[in-house]
């Protein structure tokens, strides 16, 4: 690889992509012998208002059936379009016999957890680990719901609550934005233990950590020592109905970083938004551009944001805990003059 002039091979790009790439190169029946219990439990839910689902991995086959948004379905294999031409062509197969385009469905599991009463005062980092849950204004289903919160969002929990009709413990969710507290069933939240959070390549200085995102690409990509080590798909500004949103080019440092923010602004009918628990977020602007994790979409290898850059949640995890400022286990956020560089080119 050229990492001078920023050219790179497909070997190098699969190198640096690693086993998680397996799925865009190898056919389905190899894909079955590598992740036969993977997709055991495996499931997708459904993130735009509707998708069809087809009997050919391709939008020109035909329609088999039609899903509305949260919908979970169960996805069986990964395979690939015939669409040499398309940005993504990975599609999921539900079932033996139908497929959903990937861009539309999170890839998510359900995973009951054992809660706990034992919440330290300062409050611990969770993890949504189904594919949705409804966080209510009291600890009761027949509550008011006050959001909808999805898979791999991460929330601040305070506290607990025991419902007295069933003795089912329910966390009390920190709101960052509204400063108010709701509650969500305790199992449905993982607790997030303080070695998942602890920074990653600490041997290298911060002077010699740089992210790179590719705008015509749509690539980030993480480097030590001008070598890269960590590349990823994204989604980076768009043009809406209501304006442009670019990602701006230039240098920046990830000053600011929060493992959970509710991000907001705008008409939610006019391309707005309303995202609670949007997880591993490292501010590089003032005006609010960031890198953080995406749940509402799949989407990644085409500008469909607000001007921040979209990553997977498990990439954006790795950045976060790789990047400076370090933020502790029992803290919301770190605020400091310097950060780790990002560098943002055509």
């Amino acid at each position: 690889m050229n990492t001078n002039d920023g050219t790179f091979s497909r070997r190098d790009f699969l190198k640096l992509s690693g086993f998680g790439l397996l799925g865009l190169v190898l056919p389905t029946h190899l894909l079955n012998s590598f992740f036969q219990d993977a997709f055991d439990t495996q499931q997708g839910r459904v993130t735009s208002r509707l998708i069809w689902l087809y009997d050919k991995p391709s939008f020109d086959a035909n329609r088999v059936r039609m899903y509305w948004r949260d919908s979970v379905l169960p996805i069986s294999n990964v395979t690939i379009s015939n669409d040499a031409t398309a940005y993504n062509r990975i599609w999921y197969e539900i079932g033996n016999e139908e497929y959903a385009y990937s861009g539309t469905i999170q890839p998510v599991r359900t995973v009951l957890n054992t809660p706990t009463t034992n919440i330290p005062t300062t409050g611990v980092l969770g993890e949504v680990s189904v594919p949705f849950t409804d966080a209510h204004f009291q600890a009761n289903v027949e509550s008011p719901v006050a959001y909808r919160i999805y898979y791999e969002t991460t929330h601040w929990i305070m506290s607990t609550a025991i419902n007295p009709s069933d003795g089912k413990i329910w966390y009390q969710v920190l709101d960052d934005k509204w400063n108010k507290l709701y509650y969500a069933p305790g199992e449905h939240i993982r607790l997030i233990p303080d070695n998942e959070l602890a920074p990653l390549s600490t041997n290298i200085p911060d002077t010699d950590k740089k992210i790179q995102v590719r705008l015509n690409d749509q690539l980030v990509f993480a480097y030590e020592n001008g070598n890269p080590i960590f590349v990823t798909r994204a989604a980076t500004g768009e043009t809406f109905s209501n304006g442009i949103y670019s990602t701006p080019t230039g240098s920046f440092m990830t000053y600011h970083k929060r493992p959970t923010r509710h991000m907001a602004a705008g008409d939610i009918t006019a391309n707005g938004f309303d995202l609670p628990g949007v997880p591993w977020v490292m501010y590089i602007t003032e005006a609010g551009i960031s890198l953080h994790g995406t749940y509402w979409h799949n989407d990644f290898g085409h500008p469909k944001s607000h001007g921040c850059v979209n990553l997977t949640p498990a990439a954006a995890k790795w950045f976060f805990r790789w990047t400076s400022p370090v933020v502790k286990p029992n803290e919301q956020f770190a605020y400091k003059d310097k950060g780790t560089l990002v560098e943002i080119v055509k």
